[in-house]
């Protein structure tokens, strides 16, 4: 869940696939946006990978990585 800021992503999909999200997004009465942002945190989760908190994702300059 955002909890701040977000960010743009911006990619390309096949249409198929993309029309397998916007039906697993309406099953479950998401927005594709954050259908991708619960399918992205699963796969974390299972694989092991933390999110870092926002304050994390800052580099030396205080801009955002």
């Amino acid at each position: 869940m955002a909890t701040g800021k977000t960010a743009t992503l911006t990619f390309r999909i096949e249409p198929r696939l993309k029309e397998a999200l916007r039906i697993a997004a309406d099953q479950e009465h998401r927005s594709i946006a954050n259908m991708v942002e619960v399918l992205i945190r699963g796969y974390c989760e299972r694989h092991g990978i933390a999110i870092p908190h926002s304050e994390e994702t800052k580099n030396n300059n205080g801009a955002r990585s």
